[in-house]
């Protein structure tokens, strides 16, 4: 009998797995275990295993967190609205219409109004102005002359009117020699008003008076009964703007003490000067309210006229030349020229406009409508420009009218004529 071999041992095959697979399988349990804990976290989606595997459709997943975030400007944002143009359209307009502006020049003869004024606005009004003799300036009453001139700086154009008042002061007896003088600035008020409440309003040329430089003689000490006086009867109609004449007549020490006299004196007299705007610390800017404060500090001004050109070590400037040597006026050591210039024209000439327009005219417009006194309206308005274009346009319509008539009496004539041959025929 043969023997049997016996079994064999079945081989156990070991297989070792990479390292690689088993860090995938690691990864792959980590994440169930992960969905498991969080499913919240997960977003939705098609791709999402569990909604497959348990037949969720997308409708039924939780919706997404909405979490608040803090609110951003519109410049972080990157909205621009447009808005901030505004500004710029008002310039380009106001530089297309241009502007307007009246002042009013008073004070004695010889005082340099007219050279002052010159100098300010670098015009030549009063070159062909005459000095009177003495024989004829006590005969000449006070007068009111308006000189108009056009000036255009950089394409900006300014339609300057200058009112000068001649012989004021200059007579023996000046009582109430002031009334002309009043009387015109309520009769460009009662012009404006009139204007205003016509028909035709889009025209209205403004010649109220914006400012009045009223000019003290250095000679004297202080304010005169008749300075007093007379500012007395404008500062409630007119931004009045003291100015002491001749400046280089006096030392530094008699002006900074005639300055004082001066102030002292329309403060116990309760005379109402034009008051500088209180300057914002938060919307102006640091040079306007150095400028602002300055020129507070140097009212009255102590100007010096002059339109002369000189030449001093190799520069020109516009002064006086005296012995001991050259006054330049746009030297701020020298005079407050420059200061009064950049009062009137650089930095307060539309504020001087808005008192006028929102302080003195309201206040005449109110005692006007207040006296019940009847208000003599202007059909045309707009002053002697429209109603001298109205003249012309009704002018032009009357032409035509005239014309139209001959046309249809000669038409008329021709179809007479025909008619009486018809008639001679038959």
């Amino acid at each position: 009998m043969a023997k049997v071999p016996p079994p064999t041992a079945e081989k156990k095959i070991r297989i070792v797995k990479k390292p690689v697979t088993i860090i995938k399988e690691i990864e792959e349990e980590k994440l169930k275990v992960k969905d498991f804990i969080e499913p919240e976290r997960k977003p939705p989606g098609r791709n999402n295993v569990s909604n497959r595997l348990s037949g969720a459709s997308f409708s039924h997943t939780p919706s997404p967190k909405i979490v608040p975030t803090k609110q951003v400007s519109k410049e972080d944002a990157g909205i621009y609205v447009g808005f901030a143009n505004l500004p710029n359209q008002v310039h380009r307009k106001s530089v297309k219409r241009g502007f307007e502006f009246t002042l009013m020049v008073v004070g004695e003869s010889g005082l340099g109004k007219s050279t002052l004024v010159d100098s300010l606005f670098l015009t030549s009004l009063y070159s062909e102005r005459e000095t009177l003799t003495a024989v004829n300036r006590i005969k000449r009453t006070v007068s009111v002359s308006q000189s108009t001139v056009e000036i255009e700086e950089k394409g900006v154009k300014l339609k300057l009117t200058v009112v000068d008042t001649p012989g004021f002061g200059d007579s023996i007896d000046n009582s109430d020699s002031w009334s002309p003088i009043v009387s015109y600035i309520d009769e460009q008020y009662e012009a404006y008003l009139r204007d205003e409440s016509g028909l035709n309003r889009r025209n209205i040329i403004d010649n109220r008076v914006h400012c009045c430089l009223y000019f003290i003689n250095p000679c004297g000490h202080g304010l005169k009964p008749q300075d007093v006086a007379v500012m007395k009867c404008l500062h409630d109609k007119v931004n009045i703007v003291p100015v002491i004449a001749k400046a280089d007549t006096l030392t530094k020490k008699e002006v900074k003490e005639l300055k004082q006299r001066i102030l002292r004196e329309i403060y116990e007299n309760q005379i109402q000067i034009y008051q500088f705007p209180e300057a914002d610390e938060e919307e102006d800017d640091e040079e306007f309210i150095a400028v602002n404060k300055e020129l507070k500090n140097s009212v009255p001004f102590a100007v010096v006229g002059s339109n002369t050109v000189y030449e001093v070590n190799g520069k020109k400037v516009r002064g006086r030349i005296y012995p001991w040597g050259v006054v330049d006026i746009e030297n701020p050591a020298h005079c407050d020229f420059t200061m009064l210039r950049n009062m009137l024209i650089r930095t307060h000439m539309q504020d001087l406009k808005d008192v006028t327009q929102d302080t003195h005219y309201e206040n005449y417009r109110a005692k006007k409508l207040a006296s019940g006194e009847p208000l003599e309206v202007s059909e045309n308005g707009g002053g002697g420009r429209a109603s001298q274009e109205l003249d012309s346009r009704d002018a032009l319509l009357m032409e035509k009218e005239a014309e139209l008539r001959r046309m249809q009496e000669m038409i008329a004539k021709m179809q007479a004529s025909m008619l009486q041959q018809q008639q001679n025929v038959s």
